[in-house]
């Protein structure tokens, strides 16, 4: 379960209107914090990803399933399973064994997939599968989110 005060950043994004993304990176640096703090760890930054990516599709973000060419047929399957149960309002609790074991397997996990340097190499390997006009775009887009943000703050630089 999230903790609140991402939910209602998350829901704070969602009113402001930023895109679903933005709204699900709140609960993926939760789960960075979450790992950080040595509350478990992961196996490999991409899975700690996947983890914060399906709790915000269970608090009810609006985050697509991956596309079939980018993702394998059960992560597909599990993203669409998480869609489904964000938009019910559940009623049935989860299951304390299963949570147990989930959690159990975790903490035998390495803490290092959330480090800066790992965090650096993700990004990194995500950008390279991009094209050269995506990837400037997308640094464009950046910087005006900088400047905009600079402005904002009453920061003169």
């Amino acid at each position: 379960m999230p903790e609140q005060q991402t939910l209602d950043r998350a829901r704070r994004d969602a009113r402001e209107g930023k895109a679903p993304s933005t709204q699900a990176g709140e609960f993926v640096r939760e789960e960075m914090e979450h790992i950080r703090e040595g509350k478990h760890g992961a196996r490999s930054t991409k899975q700690a990803i996947a983890i914060g990516l399906s709790k915000a599709r269970r608090a009810g973000v609006k985050l697509p399933a991956p596309k079939a060419s980018r993702a394998g047929a059960s992560t597909r399957k599990q993203a669409k399973r998480d869609i489904r149960r964000g938009r019910s309002a559940s009623s049935s609790r989860p299951s304390a064994k299963r949570s147990r074991a989930t959690l159990r397997a975790l903490k035998k996990e390495s803490r290092s997939a959330a480090s800066h340097r790992a965090l650096s190499t993700q990004a990194k390997r995500a950008a390279r599968k991009r094209s050269p006009g995506a990837r400037s775009e997308q640094a464009k887009r950046a910087a005006r989110t900088r400047r905009a943000n600079r402005t904002s703050r009453g920061g003169s630089r």
